[in-house]
């Protein structure tokens, strides 16, 4: 069963819908170097579509990108500077769940964390 997903940055600029499975899409979570710096956060949540199930709706048309990688773009909106996702050459489209008008989908949960021994040591989010 397919399923669209919509959303977009800060300022609606840049909207998205996004079609996919959502038995394939691939939620994780990455506290890569990379992803904390382009989300300034400790780490960061993706859920994946191939390119072609992602369209740019809003009338800043596809978002800002900048090479982070030899094989990714990360993603961003040039009017507010929100982070988006990143654009990978294979080609896949990840994109962040807090851009996600309802990031509440039980489909998003992750199901792995990438390069989980770059978070610092004193970082436990799951504790309360």
């Amino acid at each position: 069963m397919m399923k669209t997903y919509r959303g977009g940055c800060l300022c609606g600029s840049i909207r998205f819908e996004a079609t996919g499975d959502p038995l394939k899409l691939k939620p994780h979570s990455c506290c890569c170097k990379n992803c904390q710096q382009h989300t300034g956060a400790l780490t960061a949540v993706w859920v994946e579509f191939a390119a072609q199930a992602v369209h740019w709706t809003g009338e800043g048309g596809e978002p800002a990108t900048y090479r982070s990688s030899h094989y990714s773009q990360r993603a961003f909106c040039s009017a507010c500077g929100s982070s988006i996702g990143a654009i990978d050459d294979e080609p896949v489209i990840a994109l962040l769940l807090g851009c996600f008008d309802d990031n509440n989908q039980p489909e998003f949960a992750p199901e792995y964390t990438s390069f989980e021994d770059m978070k610092p040591d004193w970082w436990h989010p799951d504790r309360r």
